[in-house]
């Protein structure tokens, strides 16, 4: 199981959007890491009910549920530390979105 796309920002209280490509090539799309009062966790993927509560789409065990979390975050602190040596080394290697330019294809939930 690896990060297949993250996308980091600022949406309140979600710091970034990711993927998670499975081991069998399955993707799965819409998690986010969430940075809380507690610290960072990550949202799984959910849907919106006809009552306005949001359901989990995945679910996943405890163990599973602790190995996403942190491989989300070592991949988001590892962008950005790549991301803040590109901006300090040369503008031209930032990614398009940094420089003003059209951002990554991103699906968000809202």
């Amino acid at each position: 199981m690896k990060i297949s796309r993250m996308i980091q920002g600022n949406w309140g209280k979600t710091i970034a959007f990711f993927d998670i490509e499975t081991a069998d090539g399955f993707t799965i799309k819409g998690f986010r890491l969430v940075q809380g009062q507690n610290g960072r966790f990550v949202g799984f993927p959910s849907q919106k009910n006809n009552d306005g509560e949001y359901n989990d789409t995945v679910w996943a065990d405890k163990d599973l549920k602790e190995k996403v979390i942190e491989i989300a975050k070592q991949e988001y602190d590892n962008a950005s530390i790549d991301y803040e040596n590109a901006a300090s080394s040369d503008e031209n290697t930032l990614p398009l979105a940094a420089q003003g330019g059209p951002a990554e294809d991103v699906e968000l939930p809202f």
